[in-house]
């Protein structure tokens, strides 16, 4: 009974205005084009209820932008520590007008143990009896990177890229490596088997315009100035950095297409930590590059890409790494200053045909380099470069194949240099950096003051460093042939496996330079695994820890003659 009268009580005041308002006698609304609107053409139910008097005249509240809507519903938090929650630090709320602010911070820490072939020192050693060429090759390394990323942006980036939009990128390193012989680590064998170092790296600084929009679905222009990443492909193979440099860019009919026109200036790399060294002058070499991605190109799911991509480069001066060791020109050869423009065609598809994942890249190098590595002349560059890999999706569990092909140089004297290699490349291919041979930079030793890979890096390049040397067309190139797949055990935790078979395209190069006839061309089998652990089942933190080895073919243990190859690295990622 109580509820019953509780209930006409409420319903009462609204039977007494249940009327229907009265007609609006006022003219109809007459707009340009328009047919004419009458102002009042809603049927009216005289035994229908209005709206309840509690919202009838109740007074809106203004908001200083639409951004801040939510803000006074409940059920919404506001947390500036929690970067899913609306929160004005990660841009989803504006700091004035239209000018919002975004702030990322990325916490990378890197633990390796690792043994691999590493010579004794020329003037002395650290373990008294070591008078072979080989040396004990256990190191370890710390490495932790600090990432601060400083967005402040203009405009609806909801549907279209901002009118404007400044970056900054530092990068906060600390790095400690050990070793047990003396001059691993420095040219100078009273510097020990101990170094430690940091460095402050600039990794983005640049201004992004946009310049207009070309169609009513966004496609637009922009223009972007100053330190900025690029990726000339999907997977790393020919260049990716942070340079220097000025970028046309933008897209066409709804997305389907992207176009990329640049030019870049590289920046000298600090040693140790491989950042960028804004203290240091930029060096004599750039990057011209045009690309052109198309989606869904013959089938829906693929997208493919066409690069043209120029390297020219006037490094003709000697330059010495912070440690002490020649860098420019690689002590390689007659070791000569020298110079090259090397030009680059490639396609690049990635995506999936029907159930099967798919990456392809081609690529096909042209120029010109002076002097030869080998020889005092005007050498020709004709090298070519193939790489694939395919995945197939069995519900929890993804099986992968793998195959690579760099071209080999022939003939390290003649005039003709036909082994390829990449402007500075980071490949994510054959398990990436879990695979012993693209993580290591193992030394050619007893062949020159060179890496045979460098660190990070696929391709049997012979370049001095990753970070300081320039690109060697008179190398042994490469043949990978793999097989891996990926566990998804539970929604956050992956087990991953790689097996990869390596060998030499040609070995004629490293059998001049090791004077050393007869050398296989079988590097070796490169086995490994991952594990990675999503403990929220996001990506803001991640744990990996990986395991490889490389079991030595005939061609590896004819020049190195090691017992163990090995790497052990445990790695955590924190992202705000």
């Amino acid at each position: 009974m109580r509820r019953y009268l509780a209930s006409l009580l409420l319903v009462l005041p609204l039977t007494l205005q249940a009327a229907c308002p009265p007609l609006d006698d006022t003219p109809p609304v007459r707009l340009p084009g328009k047919q004419t609107v009458d102002r009042y053409q809603q049927l009216c139910d005289d035994d229908g209820l209005p709206a309840a008097p509690l919202f009838q005249d109740q007074p809106l509240q203004a908001v200083p932008d639409r951004w801040r809507i939510v803000d006074s519903l409940p059920g919404y938090s506001h947390s500036l520590w929690n970067p899913y929650q609306r929160n004005v630090l990660k841009g989803d709320k504006p700091v004035w007008g239209e000018w919002f602010f975004a702030l990322a911070a990325v916490s990378d820490t890197v633990i390796e143990l690792r043994e691999l072939p590493t010579p004794v020192g020329n003037q002395t050693t650290a373990n008294a009896g070591d008078i072979d060429v080989f040396g004990s090759g256990e190191q370890s390394t710390f490495n932790q990177n600090l990432l601060i990323e400083l967005v402040w942006l203009r405009g609806d980036t909801v549907f279209r890229p901002p009118d404007w939009e400044f970056r900054f990128i530092p990068v906060f390193n600390f790095n400690r490596s050990e070793v047990e012989e003396a001059r691993a680590l420095y040219i100078d064998p009273r510097e020990g088997t101990t170094r430690n170092d940091d460095h402050i790296g600039i990794q983005g600084a640049f201004m992004d315009y946009h310049i207009r929009n070309v169609s009513d679905r966004y496609d637009f222009d922009s223009i972007r100035v100053g330190i900025q990443p690029f990726n000339a492909d999907f997977r790393g193979f020919l260049f990716q950095d942070s340079p220097f440099g000025i970028r046309l860019f933008g897209t066409r009919d709804n997305n389907i297409f992207q176009y990329n026109l640049a030019w870049f200036r590289r920046l000298e790399k600090d040693t140790n930590s491989g950042l960028n060294d804004i203290g240091a002058q930029l060096r004599n070499d750039d990057i011209f590059v045009a690309n052109l991605y198309w989606q869904d190109f013959l089938k829906k799911g693929f997208i493919s890409q066409l690069t043209l991509l120029h390297n020219r480069n006037r490094e003709d001066d000697f330059f010495y790494d912070n440690n002490g060791f020649i860098a420019r020109p690689a002590s390689l050869g007659r070791e000569v200053p020298r110079s090259y423009d090397v030009t680059y065609l490639g396609y690049n598809g990635d995506g999936h045909l029907g159930r099967l994942n798919l990456t392809a890249s081609l690529y096909a190098a042209a120029g010109t380099n002076e002097p030869g590595v080998m020889n005092d002349e005007r050498t020709e560059v004709r090298a070519t470069f193939a790489a694939f890999e395919a995945g197939l999706d069995i519900n929890w569990i993804r099986l992968r194949a793998t195959a690579v092909h760099a071209s080999g140089d022939r003939n390290p004297f003649d005039d003709l240099e036909t082994g390829f290699d990449a402007v500075f490349e980071n490949p994510i291919i054959a398990g990436a950096d879990t695979s012993f041979w693209i993580r290591q930079g193992v030394p050619f030793i007893a062949g020159g003051g060179v890496t045979l890979s460098t660190r990070n890096g696929l391709l049997p390049n012979l370049r001095s460093s990753k970070e300081h040397g320039q690109s060697n067309f008179t190398n042994p190139g490469l043949r990978l042939l793999g097989v891996g797949a990926d566990l998804d055990l539970t929604p956050t935790t992956r087990l991953s496996f790689n097996a990869n078979h390596l060998s030499f395209d040609r070995t004629e190069v490293i059998e001049v330079l090791r004077q050393q006839e007869n050398i296989d061309r079988e590097i070796g089998w490169d086995l490994s695994a991952a594990l990675i652990w999503r403990p929220m089942a996001i990506q803001n933190i991640v744990a990996r820890l990986s395991v490889a080895t490389l079991m030595p073919g005939n061609g590896f243990d004819e020049l190195f003659k090691t017992e163990s190859n090995y790497s052990v690295l445990g790695n955590l990622i924190l992202t705000y």
